[in-house]
């Protein structure tokens, strides 16, 4: 007996429903508010210059006009005459100052040429590839190994190393492989020594030969044991040499004495300049924040549009549609900034009154914060917290931090003393613990919990490890100093 399966086929019939539902809709303007969030105060200060530039109805407000504006809301409004002449008078003065300025730095000169640009007063460090160019044009080579000496130098990283192959070397120069050693080999005599190799190997050798040590006890451990160098199995080093462990450690010595990046003196990486956006100062018993805004564009709408605005003119519809456009445009933006520069003090208040103890005591202090608690503290979603704490300085009687310093995990406390501690601190304590330790019984990353567990700080080991690497603390074989 079997079963036979039926399906009723019905009519599909279309119908209108209305539902009301809930979107969230990102306009261009509050995208544009949110990036504001995010951008640091160059990039802010750039974005604004652009601005300027594209949207005719933003103005910038001087110094001078500040100051002039300033001055005529403290005048009597029944003199209102007297602000055409103080601005003409703080005018003139103002371009006495400049000329007075330019005279007394002027620079001699004939025929009425101009005075050397800032940019041409300046001076730089010379670079690697300058000084090794320099040697090639002092140096006694055909013309055809300088051509060739040339593409090396401009394939020699920073650190000093050729990033090459002499195979496409050769094809760049379209020269002989021999051509090109005989040019790299020139090369690789130049200063600094060890410069040019392919390498680390082959720089420490550069130098050895350089000092006058090539065939030595230090070129035969170079060339066949650096590995065991680097984890220090000299014993293994005393095996195969058959040389006594006091003079495998001597030569060690002098082959830690050599520079593994030959470039590292030419490095042209100034300190980095931080402006802080907010400053902490201490007034009696309490912390105020401040927002720094030196250095930021002033805007306003343009009188002169604003005025063409309000005017009943006979403007095209074109131009007032443009206008109004560029109108909204501007408000939002000033509004915007105006916002931003809110968020960010909220946002330094709230960190400073968690952090209070870090402000008074330092580092040791620091208290475990995440994002939420700062959000739900000003009553911010915690998105809007990360983006306000990204690429923003804090200047406080501690220093100058970036505000995503002040957020970190906690690690707990053991027995009577219960509660929480700061990563950061514990990170602070393992650096303290390095710093003084025997260097020729460095601390072991057990040995550091153990100190730790005496802290009353529990934590596993391979956390240790990791806050190690975060430090770029090297592990314990490979701090010991030899004695």
């Amino acid at each position: 007996m079997g079963f036979v399966a039926r399906h009723d086929i019905g009519i599909m019939k279309t119908r209108l429903d209305l539902r009301l539902t809930q979107k969230l809709i990102m306009t261009p303007q509050l995208q544009q508010a949110i990036k504001l969030l995010q951008l640091s105060r160059l990039e802010l200060t750039q974005m604004v210059s652009q601005e300027l530039l594209e949207n005719p109805l933003l103005d910038e407000v001087t110094d001078l006009e500040e100051a002039v504006e300033e001055k005529k809301n403290e005048e009597d409004e029944t003199t209102p005459d007297t602000t055409e002449v103080e601005l003409s008078s703080q005018w003139e003065e103002y371009i006495g100052d400049i000329q007075r300025e330019n005279k007394e730095t002027e620079y001699p000169s004939g025929g009425g040429d101009e005075p050397p640009s800032y940019e041409q007063t300046l001076t730089r460090p010379q670079s690697l590839s300058e000084h090794l160019l320099w040697q090639l044009r002092l140096s006694v080579a055909t013309p055809e190994e300088v051509e060739i000496g040339k593409i090396i130098i401009g394939n020699i990283d920073e650190d000093g190393y050729l990033r090459i192959t002499v195979e496409e070397l050769a094809t760049l120069a379209e020269a002989k492989g021999e051509e090109v050693e005989r040019a790299l080999k020139l090369i690789q005599s130049f200063d600094p020594m060890g410069v040019g190799a392919r390498d680390l190997k082959e720089c420490l050798s550069i130098q050895l030969e350089q000092l006058g040590l090539k065939g030595s006890l230090a070129d035969v451990i170079v060339s066949n044991h650096l590995k065991e160098i680097e984890t220090r199995r000299f014993q293994d080093i005393v095996k195969s040499l058959g040389v006594s462990l006091e003079e495998i450690l001597a030569i060690v010595k002098i082959i830690q004495g050599l520079e593994p990046k030959p470039g590292r003196p030419f490095l042209t990486d100034e300190a980095q300049i931080i402006i802080p956006d907010i400053f902490v100062t201490k007034s009696d018993d309490d912390y105020v924040v401040v927002l720094n805004d030196d250095g930021l564009p002033k805007l306003r709408i343009s009188p002169y549009y604003q005025k063409l605005l309000l005017e009943k003119t006979q403007t095209p519809d074109a131009t007032r549609n443009y206008l109004e456009s560029r109108f909204r445009s501007a408000i939002w933006l000033v509004r915007s900034i105006e916002q931003r520069n809110r968020t960010i003090c909220k946002v330094a208040q709230s960190i400073v009154k968690f952090q209070r103890e870090f402000l008074e005591k330092g580092v040791d202090n620091l208290k475990p914060l995440v994002l939420r608690q700062v959000a739900d503290d000003i009553s911010m979603h915690e998105s809007t917290i990360s983006r306000v704490t990204t690429n923003k300085y804090m200047h406080t009687p501690r220093g100058i931090f970036e505000l995503k310093y002040f957020f970190n995990s906690s690690l707990s406390r053991s027995g009577e003393f219960g509660g929480e501690v700061s990563s950061v601190t514990v990170r602070e304590i393992i650096r303290q613990m390095v710093s003084g330790e025997d260097p020729k019984n460095p601390l072991k990353d057990q040995e550091i919990v153990e100190r730790l567990r005496n802290q009353h700080i529990e934590i596993a080991r391979r956390t240790v490890a990791k806050y190690r690497v975060e430090l770029k603390i090297p592990q314990a074989s490979r701090r010991r100093y030899l004695s």
